[in-house]
């Protein structure tokens, strides 16, 4: 009986041993929500490549435009003409459909979501607007932004209007 008692004893503590500290469970998972959550740096830092891009399309500066794409055959851009794969090849499609300033007109995104995806990751919801001489036009938007060498970058876009 009395081996019986202190292996009780022995097993009730070894258990409790055994149980995760629920502080410590908590703690992982406010790192694994802070980590999924948009910091305003992130969310500053997409805004500003929008921006830019706003600038640049209006000028009809197309070049200008695709910086905020990753520079890469991965890039992916699907639109009413389908899928597009490539920066050269989207850029060469951006160029057929907007050929002047005209075209182009003025670019106005308005964002109505920036969410993660993962650490380093983000998609982004809205709409845009161009304000032009051949005909106003606009759609909505669903781009996917990567943070590569330190700098975010859109790895794929789907643009409807």
């Amino acid at each position: 009986m009395k081996y019986l008692l202190i292996f009780a004893i022995a097993l009730t503590f070894s258990s409790c041993n055994s149980q995760t500290n629920p502080e410590t469970t908590i703690e992982k998972e406010a790192i694994i929500l802070r980590k999924k959550s948009i910091t305003d740096a992130d969310k500053a830092a997409i805004l500003k490549v929008m921006k830019d891009q706003e600038i640049a399309w209006s000028k009809n500066d197309l070049e200008g435009f695709m910086q905020g794409y990753i520079k890469s055959d991965s890039l992916k851009f699907y639109g009413k003409s389908g899928l597009t794969k490539g920066w050269q090849q989207t850029l060469d499609n951006y160029k057929k459909g907007y050929p002047t300033k005209e075209h182009s007109g003025t670019l106005t995104f308005n964002v109505n979501d920036i969410s993660p995806i993962e650490s380093g990751s983000y998609w982004v919801m809205g709409e845009y607007f161009l304000s032009r001489k051949v005909g106003d036009a606009n759609g909505v938007f669903m781009i996917i932004f990567k943070k590569i060498d330190g700098e975010w970058k859109i790895v794929a876009d789907m643009s409807c209007g």
